[in-house]
């Protein structure tokens, strides 16, 4: 059969008028007695084809018309331009061998619920949506790598496993490690305990980390601009459309850089992702339905800056019940992000609401130099950055306000004693900002295989 050349779909216009072959899956279908369309995907894209009776052997169309949803086959036909198709062209039928005939597929053209959906996640990554978000998704990490690239950092990877909290204990996955495995009477879920969350000193355990940002600090002093990027893990009682237990991160450090510095990296950075995602992915985008308007006006850059003080007026005024010290929850960010068509910086936190590491404001030191980036259109914060404390004895004092184990820290605290330098670092969540490019209702969907609270399967 096949002797044809193989093409792609997402390069269809370069093969108008020739015969080709394609190898896919057939994601939706429909007869009208001498004419069946089969609607092919082959992972680059998606384009109608038409077995047509009267121009094929007979052999060909009844093999089509056994062809059920999801069935994988190879097809020989020309490309046709064709204005009424979705694609804009057309793929006439001239052979075709069916690879795998598909069962009954679960997911159909009926309304589905999301546990469902999730239960099959495996399957509804096929769906056009979902096949566009994940697309989406590639390019916002690549573009991340490039610009990075660009800006002169290079990616130092952090471990997975930690010997303490980046945020406090309260969020964490604690991991029996090696050397409790060695008491042959304990089994291993009896070696490490959390009673009321706490856990017990005197069993051996590592956490699963939640931010790769202490250690690639300790890169800086050897290469300047560093950056990770992977899964970390956050122990979060919450069930909000804004959290995953599971999800990636990127995380910048940068060596002589100050606070204000540091939210000129992190505009530079959304603004060329930004750019990349509309210069590669508009089909991408057609296909869930994202408009692009709102995207195209933060180019220009000029993201807005409020203080912490500020912002809490702005929500107090909208009937929000919050202390002048508080953090944000979701329902005072999406208030926030409303305000505003561009990112929105709000800096100088109260510092007993921020981590232990950021460094006082000057003007004012029960604040601290810190930004979180809230995207626009009711989207929370995509980014949170500070410029981090470099005096060893106020990093030091810091801790031991917070009651601290020094012993655990003791590597963290060398870095401020042998030539400290103004540093700041900023971290990404990366399906924070899938969602908000992608417009999409909840970070499930921004993921392959999302892990939240009752959920880690499939």
């Amino acid at each position: 059969m096949m002797e044809s050349k193989q093409f792609f779909i997402h390069n269809i216009h370069d093969f108008v008028g020739q015969t080709v072959i394609v190898k896919g899956w057939v994601y939706n279908l429909r007869s009208s007695g001498s004419l069946i369309f089969l609607q092919l995907r082959d992972g680059t894209g998606f384009v109608q084809t038409t077995v047509i009776k009267s121009e094929v052997p007979k052999t060909v169309f009844d093999k089509a018309k056994k062809i059920t949803l999801e069935t994988s086959v190879i097809i020989r036909g020309i490309i046709r331009a064709d204005k009424r198709s979705p694609s804009g062209f057309e793929l006439t039928v001239k052979d075709l061998i069916i690879v795998s005939l598909s069962e009954d597929y679960p997911i159909g053209k009926k309304e589905h619920g999301p546990d469902f959906l999730l239960t099959h996640r495996h399957l509804w990554l096929r769906s056009r949506k979902q096949w566009a978000i994940q697309r989406i998704r590639n390019v916002i990490i690549y573009s991340i790598y490039s610009h990075l690239e660009k800006e002169g950092f290079i990616k130092i990877d952090a471990p997975i496993l930690t010997p303490n909290a980046c945020e406090g204990t309260t969020t964490l996955f604690p991991v029996p490690y090696l050397p409790a495995w060695k008491d042959p009477t304990k089994p291993p879920s009896m070696r490490v305990s959390l009673p009321d969350g706490e856990i017990k000193k005197e069993e051996p355990y590592a956490f699963l980390s939640q931010s790769g940002q202490l250690y690639i600090e300790a890169a800086i002093f050897s290469h300047g601009k560093v950056f990770d990027f992977g899964p970390t893990f956050r122990a979060e009682k919450s069930k909000t459309r804004r959290h995953l237990t599971e999800f990636w991160m990127m995380d910048a450090e940068m060596a002589f850089s100050e606070h204000k510095d540091n939210m000129k990296a992190q505009e530079k950075l959304i603004i060329a992702v930004v750019q990349q995602v509309l210069d590669k992915c508009a089909k991408e985008l057609e296909i869930i339905g994202r408009d692009v308007k709102p995207l195209e006006k933060i180019l220009k850059g000029g993201f807005p800056v409020i203080t912490h003080k500020e912002a809490i007026e702005i929500v107090r005024k909208e009937g929000i019940a919050i202390g002048k010290r508080d953090d944000f929850g979701a329902e005072s960010e999406t208030i926030l992000s409303n305000k505003f068509d561009k990112p929105l910086f709000i800096e100088k936190y109260p510092k007993e609401v921020k981590a232990f590491y950021m460094k006082e404001d000057p003007d004012d030191t029960s604040r601290v130099l810190n930004d979180d980036l809230i995207a626009p259109e009711g989207y929370g914060e995509i980014i949170g950055g500070s410029q981090r404390e470099d005096s060893y004895e106020r990093l030091l004092q810091r801790m031991k306000e917070l009651n601290y184990s020094i012993a655990d820290y003791e590597w963290y605290l060398d870095l401020r004693k042998y030539g400290s330098v103004p540093h700041s670092g900023y971290g990404i969540g990366l399906e924070r900002l899938v969602a908000w490019i992608c417009k999409l209702d909840h970070l499930r969907e921004s993921i392959p295989f999302p892990r939240m609270m009752e959920r880690f399967n499939p």
